[in-house]
């Protein structure tokens, strides 16, 4: 199961309130802006700045 459009068009990085995206893995959300990945776990996307990892390009 993968997460939703609606629940995506709804959802914005914590930090910085922008636009998050869903990675090529489908297994994160990206937010360019913070450059930070928010993991996915068991369908839930973990959205803690605390949690969230650097992202590498």
């Amino acid at each position: 199961m993968t997460i939703s459009q609606e629940l995506l068009d709804i959802l914005a990085c914590p930090k910085c309130k922008g636009d998050i995206y869903l990675n090529d893995t489908n297994d994160g959300l990206i937010c360019d802006s913070c450059k930070l990945v928010y993991e996915i776990r068991d369908d839930i996307p973990i959205m803690l700045i605390d949690e969230a990892k650097p992202l590498v390009e």
